[in-house]
């Protein structure tokens, strides 16, 4: 049980590593206030739940067998990141054409704890590509004679807990890096950049088959 678990905890950490349209969510929303990062943390970690305990149920399957369905979600994916890349990018406009906050920072421009938590919560759910992943990958480490659903909800919910610290120190770390972050010119050239990695991730899953 204690080398399954250390087992699923690297590999948690190795996915939670890996860059992608969530990672990119979670540090523009830090930009903007830790509060708005953790809330859009929470946000991607209980559609990661979510996710998880639909593949405990099996679920997740019919993405996999239906074609259809699947590209439904996929293109329901695509739409959401396109969205989410050209507001930041409108953003970034903005800020150019307004220069330097008085307050020096981001308050001004915080988003509501639920739009930070929502964003976060539809981007993760409307990704087909995080269902069928964990599908995949909660299978894995359910210990040999242990009743499988009960199982995989426990380590889906572990799954979910252990980014919420992982990502957790994005958003302290972006917190830390403020004073330089906050100055206009950084942060419109860090809005265009994380607008348009969110926007060419939302083409891509838009053209593959």
């Amino acid at each position: 049980m204690l080398t399954s678990l250390l087992a699923f905890l690297g590999a948690c950490t190795l996915v939670a590593a890996s860059p992608g349209p969530s990672t990119v969510l979670i540090v523009k929303q830090s930009l903007r206030s830790r509060r708005s990062g953790f809330l859009t943390v929470l946000g991607n970690e209980t559609g990661v739940f979510v996710w998880g305990v639909v593949a405990a149920f099996g679920l997740s399957a019919l993405l996999t067998a239906s074609q259809v369905a699947y590209d439904v979600l996929r293109v329901v994916g695509a739409v959401v990141l396109v969205w989410f890349g050209v507001q930041t990018l409108r953003q970034a406009r903005r800020t150019k054409r307004g220069g330097e906050p008085d307050d020096g920072g981001w308050e001004g421009v915080e988003q509501s704890g639920w739009a930070s938590y929502r964003g976060g919560l539809l981007l993760n759910l409307a990704n087909p590509k995080a269902a069928v992943f964990a599908l995949s990958f909660l299978p894995q480490f359910v210990p040999e004679g242990a009743p499988h659903l009960p199982a995989m909800v426990g380590l889906a919910a572990l799954w979910a807990v252990y980014e919420v610290g992982y990502y957790g120190l994005y958003v302290w770390f972006v917190g830390r890096m403020k004073a330089v972050l906050s100055r206009a010119g950084v942060r419109r050239r860090l809005e265009q950049v994380s607008g348009g990695v969110l926007l060419l991730l939302g083409l891509r899953m838009a053209l593959e088959g």
